[in-house]
């Protein structure tokens, strides 16, 4: 008799047991769902902070764009009005460079009046001279001095650029080279930029720990946030972006931009 009763409390015991394991491994998985939402959540923000960021910049600029060529209208148009009737010739290029400056302020409201956002406090920054590739020089200077070398190479025939396109191709650069700068090896960095018949292209390189040695990426799911704001801003101009690691170590960011025949 005593016999059966240790048996069945052996069952209650090993029926309690499993019923006590079904529930913490229950409340384990519900506890892993909640995380990877969690998670989920976090990246999603991450992207969407990104995108607003970016969204910031690029009203930034626009208002650069726009003030400078609102500027140049102003100027010559006043310029043609003094000379119209003694040097009709001087006259006629000035009312020319209104009409190119009016021109470029309308493409780029065109590409990008879409994308901005309002500024989160209302105040006018002051105006500063505008990103541009033919400005990359006290940019790599600064990367250097940080601890950086950056060797630049440019292939083509540079030429002028459309103000937004100038900007982008810019602001990839910046950011690339600042991800390397935190996140690289500090060895080098390489910049390319090419100069084809339809497009722009820019290439960013930096060494680094190699993938197969299990170094660490750049950024959130290997990409800098930064670049994720800059891959809807080249999708403006029906480009594409993409930054990955190098398997033989350090990471690469390439974007080529269309350019629009005159």
């Amino acid at each position: 008799m005593i016999t059966i009763w240790l048996l069945v409390l052996a069952c209650l015991a090993a029926v309690t047991l499993a019923a006590a394991l079904v529930r913490a491994r229950r409340a384990h998985a519900r506890a892993l769902e909640e995380r990877g939402w969690l998670l989920e959540r976090e990246r999603e923000s991450a992207a969407q902070n990104a995108v607003d960021a970016e969204r910031a910049r690029i009203a930034h600029d626009l208002h650069d764009i726009v003030s400078h060529n609102v500027s140049v209208m102003v100027i010559q148009a006043g310029a043609a009005r003094h000379v119209l009737a003694t040097e009709p010739a001087d006259a006629e290029a000035a009312l020319l460079a209104v009409e190119a400056a009016g021109r470029d302020t309308m493409a780029e409201l065109r590409h990008l009046l879409g994308l901005l956002a309002p500024s989160s406090d209302g105040s006018a920054e002051e105006l500063a001279p505008q990103p541009s590739l033919s400005r990359l020089s006290p940019l790599i200077d600064r990367i250097a001095f940080a601890g950086l070398p950056v060797d630049v190479r440019i292939s083509g025939e540079p030429r002028p650029l459309p103000a937004g396109v100038d900007v982008t191709a810019y602001r990839i650069i910046q950011e690339a080279l600042t991800n390397a700068l935190k996140h690289g090896d500090g060895v080098k960095a390489e910049v390319t930029v090419r100069y084809a018949d339809n497009a722009l292209r820019v290439e960013v390189l930096n060494s680094g720990p190699s993938v197969l040695a299990g170094g660490r990426s750049p950024g959130p799911d290997g990409e800098g946030r930064g670049l994720l704001g800059l891959r809807q801003r080249v999708a403006v101009y029906g480009g594409d972006l993409d930054a990955r690691r190098r398997l033989g170590g350090g990471f690469r960011v390439r974007a080529k931009i269309p350019l629009e025949r005159p």
